[in-house]
């Protein structure tokens, strides 16, 4: 019985007085019509599933959502300064959200902002997919970039 072998259909009283006398636990893995019970350590089957899920959880990441908040009007050595935070995010897993804030007269030019919007696309495109197209509310202008 302890060494995985399949005894078939068992009353219960003989299955436990099995289990007893191997000093091991009966349990019931299958509840169904019949249901399907193996003698082994109970603690031990605990202790081993609480391990799984500890280590599934330390494997498991959440995707966070960055934002880089840029103006349409960005010189370039500051463009790859957001470019490179941009990267790391990537690189972490992160979606990252590009934000171009217009303010004043720049409203009149909306499209420097697709422009430049349209030059972080081609920057990145083979580090990442545009999960949403660039879109307008209000002063702001975004976008949303997830990693490959």
């Amino acid at each position: 019985m302890e060494d995985g072998e399949k005894r078939g259909v068992v009353p219960l009283e003989e299955a436990l007085a099995a289990a007893s006398a191997a000093g091991l636990d009966l349990v019931e893995v299958a509840p169904n019509e019949t249901p399907v019970c193996k003698v082994l350590d109970y603690g031990k089957m605990r202790f081993e599933n609480q391990k799984k899920k500890a280590a599934n959880r330390k494997n498991q990441r959440t995707q966070a959502l960055k934002e880089i908040k840029m103006r349409p009007n960005i010189d370039t050595h500051d463009y790859e300064v957001k470019t490179k935070a941009m990267n790391k995010f990537f690189d972490r897993g992160d979606k990252v959200k590009v934000t171009i804030r217009f303010r004043g007269r720049e409203m009149a030019h909306m499209d420097r902002g697709m422009d430049l919007l349209a030059r972080v696309k081609e920057d990145f495109a083979e580090m990442a997919k545009v999960e949403f197209e660039p879109k307008t509310e209000g002063r702001m202008m975004t976008m949303v970039l997830a990693p490959r």
